[in-house]
């Protein structure tokens, strides 16, 4: 397998401060990997055959350095829209410029009644909330008003220096992360959240320690599970759903990326994390002993 760490590469008609924060900000991508460090585990695939699903799924043992990977093809190859787990970006552009003041930071509800992308009623999102509210809902609404207030160019900006997926926003400001102009794949997924983790992204420690806290699932004297979730719909209709972040024991981070893909009418917003959770429990987590 080649290298997943991809360089920026010089474009012509880029403002001279775009080209020098592509070449100096740090790369979002993993490191190299090779057929010596993935042990490919076709029996994961009984996870998603059991909720009707298709997808892929990778674990990094950062210390190791070692995969555990199915459909490593998928992970390596295909890019699909990042949905709600676009927040993680949004929201760190947003607070480096000050389009969120803070994580109490309140936009109103605009008294529109939303659903979800499966169709269920979005209670969560139909009231007014703070910043640290709507992350943790994964609120739509909250963060298409902070894309917006972001604005089109800075956005691009950002998107171009971290070379974000295909960097492409069309002409919708405040959808692009959800109607598939805006693509990623598993494997940048995971080298996103790997390098939030250590805190080296290009924004400020103190907005990535608020995005980790924020992504917080469950924590006890075992384990802590963080991960942030998105579900959408594709250009053929069918779902799309995506989990990832990290499951740390004895201060030992492994890192993981989930992405599944179901028929039109599959509801996927419980699926992702509880196959993440299934597959975990079979790896051996969440007992301390890691």
């Amino acid at each position: 397998m080649q290298s997943s760490l991809r360089f920026f590469k010089k474009t012509d008609g880029l403002k001279q401060l775009k080209l020098l924060a592509a070449v100096l900000l740090p790369l979002l991508f993993l490191s190299a990997c090779s057929s010596n460090n993935i042990e490919e585990n076709a029996s994961l695939g009984t996870y998603f055959t059991q909720h009707g699903v298709q997808g892929s799924f990778a674990l990094l043992d950062n210390g190791r350095g070692s995969f555990t990977m199915y459909h490593l093809k998928r992970y390596k190859d295909s890019a699909y829209q990042p949905a709600a787990t676009f927040n993680i970006v949004n929201a760190l552009i947003g607070l480096q410029i000050g389009t969120i003041a803070n994580e109490r930071m309140i936009i109103p509800w605009d008294g529109q009644t939303r659903k979800y992308a499966n169709g269920d009623s979005a209670t969560a999102w139909n009231k007014t909330l703070r910043f640290d509210e709507a992350f943790q809902a994964a609120a739509t609404p909250y963060f298409q008003e902070i894309a917006r207030r972001t604005g089109k160019e800075k956005m691009q900006y950002w998107l171009d220096s971290l070379q974000y997926g295909n960097h492409r926003i069309g002409s919708s400001i405040d959808s692009f992360w959800l109607n598939n102009t805006l693509t990623i794949t598993a494997d940048e997924q995971l080298g996103l959240v790997k390098r939030l983790y250590f805190g080296q992204l290009p924004f400020d420690k103190t907005w990535q320690i608020l995005i980790k806290k924020l992504m917080l699932k469950g924590s006890n004297a075992n384990y802590q599970l963080s991960y942030i979730d998105g579900e959408g719909i594709m250009p053929n209709q069918k779902s799309i759903g995506w989990v990832l972040g990290w499951v740390e024991e004895n201060k030992h981070p492994y890192f993981f990326v989930l992405n599944i893909e179901g028929s039109s009418n599959t509801p996927l917003q419980n699926t992702g994390p509880q196959i993440v959770d299934d597959i975990l429990t079979q790896l051996g987590f969440f007992k301390g002993k890691k």
